[in-house]
């Protein structure tokens, strides 16, 4: 099944439609996909844990939106590879947001004759089909730390990067 465009989904900043209906079982979601994030802390936690990196790099959203799983999982590989190969791993990646949001898609007909077949159910409540996290202004997203100057040049080069595959603006918050 192909993922629907985000622009479905990233703008709509609102609470979620939730039915309700005459028979309590029909007014809860049945079932709820898994996550597709992997870990949320990589790297070397213990060594964050015990202050040992000098620069600490806090990645935030600049409006309010909502971010899918698969959007985080993309963002934390891409910054779990290039943190290593250019940094080493001498470095701290921490995923702060967490997808709790059930989206939910009514699938509509297509083709000759669905017209006649399908009306469109205004309100519908549809089936599962993914995760997304809310997220405020200026709030947390990630957090990176890596130990020298070097480290903190290429970490703030790889957020610039990673801004295309964020449905938001972000900005960098020192953390120190």
């Amino acid at each position: 099944m192909a993922l629907r465009k985000a622009s479905a989904y990233t703008k709509r900043y609102a609470r979620p439609f939730t039915r309700n209906s005459k028979k309590r079982k029909k007014s809860y979601i049945k079932t709820i996909p898994n996550s597709k994030i992997v870990k949320f802390k990589m790297g070397d936690i213990t060594g964050y844990d015990k202050g040992e990196y000098a620069v600490k790099i806090g990645v935030v959203s600049k409006e309010n939106v909502q971010v899918r799983d698969n959007s985080i999982e993309a963002i934390r590989q891409y910054f779990n590879r290039f943190l290593q190969e250019r940094v080493g791993k001498e470095f701290y990646l921490e995923i702060k947001i967490v997808p709790h949001h059930i989206l939910r898609e009514n699938k509509m007909l297509t083709g000759a004759g669905a017209d006649r077949m399908q009306t469109g159910m205004s309100r519908a409540f549809g089936k599962t089909m993914g995760r997304a996290a809310f997220v405020k202004k200026g709030q947390m997203m990630f957090i990176l730390g890596v130990k020298t100057k070097k480290g903190e040049i290429e970490a703030r080069k790889l957020i610039k990067s990673a801004k295309a595959r964020l449905p938001c603006a972000v900005g960098t918050v020192n953390l120190d």
